[in-house]
């Protein structure tokens, strides 16, 4: 927060916090690296400042609110500013949680993406035609992208299964409903939170009982051996049945450490 305003006073008073700055303030999940930034409308208003980063482009009054009593873009403009320093899956993770924090929607962000003549704008709209609402954490976000960029079936995220009395009876990280399948990230947590592993041994029993597959992945299957993970769930699809399943696609490896 000092650093921030730090960097915004060194500048005129039009220089909005942006890019990772204006996410820090909201709390995202990314890893932003450790300079600030702030954007002026002119050229001639940018000050050198070390571990400050100034960008110059023009911003609607739209684009700019006040947050932490501090002038900051909104999150739909940081996400389309973003698109020129995070990577794709890392973008989608920043859009997931705007979604599942109330601070945007997928349709604004798609909208504002395609609405605007700002550089990067055309990357920020691919990302934001894969940001889905109710994606609990950014590991989430990330192996269904890899699953969705390894060419597989996109699953659904975070479905509800209901018994006949509306009671829900568990929710799924990302299901393949139609062959039963469910795929969830199983971080460090679940082997040091006891309630956790309560609820674990539950769910395990009603995918038994109701005859789901369940695949769990672990940090290693996600950042150290995608292929693996790829592969695991690939041929639980088509031991299955999935009417849609395809060779799975190669172009996962530009995204994810092989």
């Amino acid at each position: 927060m000092l650093r921030v305003q730090a960097a915004l006073l060194a500048h005129p008073a039009v220089a909005v916090a942006s890019h990772a700055s204006a996410a820090r303030l909201m709390g995202a999940p990314n890893d932003l690296g450790p300079d600030e930034h702030v954007t002026v409308p002119e050229a001639g208003q940018r000050r050198q400042r070390h571990g400050v980063r100034c960008h110059v482009a023009t911003l609607r009054e739209q684009d700019v609110h006040a947050l932490e009593g501090l002038r900051v873009t909104v999150p739909e403009r940081t996400f389309l500013d973003l698109a020129g320093i995070l990577p794709l899956v890392e973008l989608v993770v920043l859009g997931d949680w705007l979604v599942a924090t109330g601070r945007a929607t997928a349709a604004s962000l798609r909208g504002y993406c395609e609405s605007t003549p700002a550089r990067y704008a055309k990357r920020a709209a691919e990302a934001a035609a894969y940001v889905r609402a109710g994606v609990d954490s950014p590991n989430e976000s990330r192996l269904r992208m890899l699953l969705v960029l390894a060419g597989l079936p996109e699953p659904t995220v975070n479905l509800e299964i209901r018994g006949k009395d509306g009671r829900l009876l568990v929710k799924i990280d990302l299901a393949y409903e139609q062959v039963r399948l469910a795929v969830e990230y199983d971080g460090r947590q679940h082997l040091e939170s006891a309630p956790q592993w309560e609820r674990d041994v539950v769910r395990g029993d009603f995918f038994a009982d109701q005859a789901w597959r369940h695949l769990r992945v672990t940090s290693r299957g996600l950042f150290r051996d995608p292929e693996s993970t790829v592969r695991r769930v690939w041929t639980a699809l088509h031991e299955l049945g999935h009417p849609d399943l395809a060779a799975p696609s190669e172009a996962w490896r530009r995204h994810f450490a092989a």
